[in-house]
């Protein structure tokens, strides 16, 4: 079973327990927390594997690209979290520079869950 701090939803940083301690995320909302966090990724931003990530800098960010290649690039990072199964992404809107959506996938429960960016 994979452990992962769980971030307050509002700052995505790390929250405390009623104990005071640093809190651990549970499934189902583990597997969607880390579904968000791989698809806000950089390539080479993690310090312990640069080559996982987005390319945001080197193919998205000020290019013009398909929206399939975004759309690919962000199932891919989220297929790539443990527990996520057939990732879906959804663009429902592009308003000025910023790109709306979601994506859908099945966790190891069997559960459909939605993670929106």
């Amino acid at each position: 079973m994979t452990t992962t701090l769980l971030l307050d939803d509002t700052l995505w940083d790390l929250c405390v327990d009623s104990a005071g301690n640093i809190a651990a995320a549970s499934d189902p909302y583990r597997i969607a927390q880390d579904v968000a966090t791989a698809c806000r990724l950089f390539l080479g931003e993690y310090w312990y594997d640069t080559t996982i990530g987005i390319p945001y800098f080197q193919q998205i960010l000020g290019y013009s690209p398909p929206l399939a290649l975004i759309k690919a690039k962000l199932a891919a990072a989220a297929a790539a979290v443990p527990g996520c199964n057939n990732p879906i992404v959804y663009l429902t809107a592009l308003v000025g520079r910023q790109l709306s959506g979601q994506v859908q996938f099945t966790d190891a429960n069997g559960q459909t869950q939605t993670v929106g960016f």
